[in-house]
């Protein structure tokens, strides 16, 4: 099931649990610009390549559109519309002033060179920039994205447009980022989880973890979790395949490890194992941590061995899955509250550049975990009342914050 038709079935839940009008339905659904670009580049070899690439604004009501850009063979529109719609929810639910929005180049950047990913870059950059601006539309990191994709995306809308920090969140520390953004959305899903645990009797200490994904927000977390949180981590994987150890993994040695681009199987301290066979790890906590689609109903929805499911990807569990796991009694953070980590601190990270004044990092997990212990509080006591899963009461609270500040626009 594609990122657009996902979101609609959640969407379809909450709206009808609100009673949202017809009408209001017609306009929450709808994006509000869809910008499709052909971005040619000259490959190092002298070919030119010409490569597709999307920005796609879903809602602008309640502030500026926000959402990040990723690069990814399987990026296509249907998807890029899915996340840029997931961003309005997970915006409005963190009750920060941006809408939604999200941007995507079907390329497969590993077999790209470093000077060809700047050009791919600044290019789908030149393309795009149209529709961006501090108060329009700022785009972040997402997967196969990082800080220095982000600083090319500064530099070049900077070149025409004048030193505008503000444009672009995630950006390197030294050209205006904010300290704390790297680790923010693994930090984030730390917190809803510590939340959860205390909240439903399920301890973080000690508990077993499984993390499928160990990228930016699954490394963060796996380190975060068994520093602070004294969980035990048992298995990760990445896309080449995973690494099990039942009495917990060496997360400092696994991360110093990957950092050397070497896949997280190859690491010794633990046994190899296949992506499809992480899903069987017996644990307390699973973390989908890098693409969508990724639980369902034919492949592990029936299988897990775990008692809640975290969502630090966006849209890892596909409906059916769902509904699969609410039968199984396995709860579900969905993916909007548990990742928010990270839109949270780049809407710091903008505020510190429209202020030209940098936070602490002590500041910016200070108000991090405050701003999402807020909403993980709001999401819970909805579930509660209205006796609807985590992911329906989040959506619920995200639609009508969005429908009110369509209809005090006039809407």
């Amino acid at each position: 099931m594609s990122g657009k038709a996902i979101a609609q079935s959640q969407f379809d839940r909450a709206a009808d649990l609100i009673g949202l009008e017809s009408y209001m339905r017609r306009i929450l659904v709808s994006p509000f610009r869809e910008v499709q670009v052909e971005v040619p580049v000259r490959m190092d070899d002298g070919r030119i390549e010409v490569f597709t690439g999307y920005r796609i604004q879903h809602n602008g009501a309640r502030g500026p559109c926000k959402g990040g850009i990723r690069y990814h063979p399987e990026a296509d529109h249907d998807e890029v519309l899915g996340l840029a719609t997931i961003m309005t929810w997970k915006t409005a639910l963190m009750d920060i002033p941006f809408g939604g929005a999200k941007g995507g180049v079907t390329v497969d950047p590993r077999k790209l060179s470093k000077l060809e990913l700047e050009r791919l870059t600044r290019r789908f950059t030149q393309r795009i920039a149209i529709v961006l601006g501090p108060y329009r539309d700022i785009p972040a990191p997402d997967v196969n994205t990082n800080a220095q994709v982000m600083a090319w995306i500064l530099d070049e809308y900077s070149s025409r447009q004048g030193y505008t920090p503000a444009v672009v969140t995630g950006k390197p520390v030294s050209l205006g980022g904010s300290l704390g953004r790297d680790e923010a959305t693994g930090r984030g899903v730390m917190y809803v989880m510590a939340e959860y645990a205390r909240d439903f009797g399920i301890p973080l200490k000690g508990a077993r973890v499984v993390i499928q994904g160990f990228g930016n927000v699954g490394g963060h977390l796996a380190r975060l979790l068994v520093t602070e949180a004294a969980a035990k981590v048992l298995a990760v994987s990445d896309v080449d395949g995973g690494i099990v150890n039942d009495k917990g993994l060496d997360i400092p040695g696994l991360l110093a490890h990957a950092a050397e681009r070497r896949p997280v199987s190859e690491w010794k301290g633990g046994s190899p194992i296949t992506n499809d066979a992480l899903w069987t790890v017996p644990c307390e906590w699973l973390v989908p941590a890098a693409l969508g689609g990724v639980i369902t109903k034919e492949k592990n929805a029936k299988t897990l061995d775990c008692k809640v499911v975290v969502e630090g990807a966006n849209e890892p569990t596909t409906p059916t899955a769902d509904l699969i796991l609410a039968e199984r009694s396995i709860p579900v953070i969905p993916d909007f509250l548990a990742n928010a980590g990270g839109v949270t601190v780049s809407y710091y990270e903008w505020a510190q550049n429209l202020q030209q004044y940098r936070w602490t990092h002590e500041q910016v997990n200070k108000e991090l975990k405050a701003t999402i212990t807020k909403a993980y509080e709001a999401v819970r006591d909805m579930a509660k009342a209205k006796r609807c899963t985590f992911r329906t009461a989040a959506y619920a609270i995200a639609l009508s914050r969005v429908a009110e500040a369509e209809r005090l626009r006039g809407n």
